[in-house]
């Protein structure tokens, strides 16, 4: 399993943070082989960026399967993440300093066969319906309180786009997330 050491983690959110400014301000990214990356960045794997003003929701875009290497996807998903999530305006230059930059990297994911395999606290959810997908993030369930059945009911619904019970008719899989943030590792 990728085991993400605390420079890569860093790393990984200076990156995030710089794809942003250079978006909104302008200016050369700096090159990953000047920072001496670990070969954990070089691991292809699904990645989300999460953006939080004040506790609050900012944009969060990801994808669960990638073939793209971390550090090279981390920079795209965070300019999606600030300026592409259709539930937000694109990231404006005086909101950028009170923004957090959250990150979750992704195990690939596990096929199950009874919703008892899930573990609520740790595992997030992937449906497949013939070409329809959606996936919800562990913190999802923890930040809501919803229960499983609730959890899989709204990610049919909502994510996928099918009916609110036919998760029961689709594919399911699990997967766990490596989750750190600029708070978290004292970069704000």
């Amino acid at each position: 399993m990728l085991n993400l050491t605390k420079e890569d983690k860093v790393l990984l959110l200076r990156m995030a943070r710089e794809a942003l400014r250079n978006k909104i301000e302008g200016g050369a990214s700096i090159s990953i082989n000047s920072l001496h990356p670990s070969d954990n960045l070089f691991y292809k794997t699904g990645l989300f960026v999460t953006l939080t003003i004040k506790a609050k929701l900012r944009g969060c875009i990801g994808h669960v399967d990638s073939n793209e290497y971390i550090y090279t996807s981390v920079k795209h998903i965070a300019e999606s993440a600030a300026f592409r999530d259709p539930r937000f305006p694109p990231l404006k230059s005086k909101e950028l300093k009170d923004t957090i930059i959250e990150i979750s990297v992704l195990t690939p994911k596990i096929k199950i066969e009874n919703i008892e395999e899930i573990d609520i606290h740790k595992h997030g959810i992937y449906i497949k319906n013939g070409h329809q997908t959606g996936t919800f993030l562990p913190q999802v369930a923890l930040e809501t309180g919803w229960n499983i059945e609730e959890l899989l009911g709204r990610c049919a619904r909502d994510k996928v786009g099918i009916g609110w019970f036919d998760w029961k008719d689709s594919e399911l899989f699990i997967y766990e997330v490596i989750k750190f943030d600029e708070e978290q590792l004292g970069l704000t």
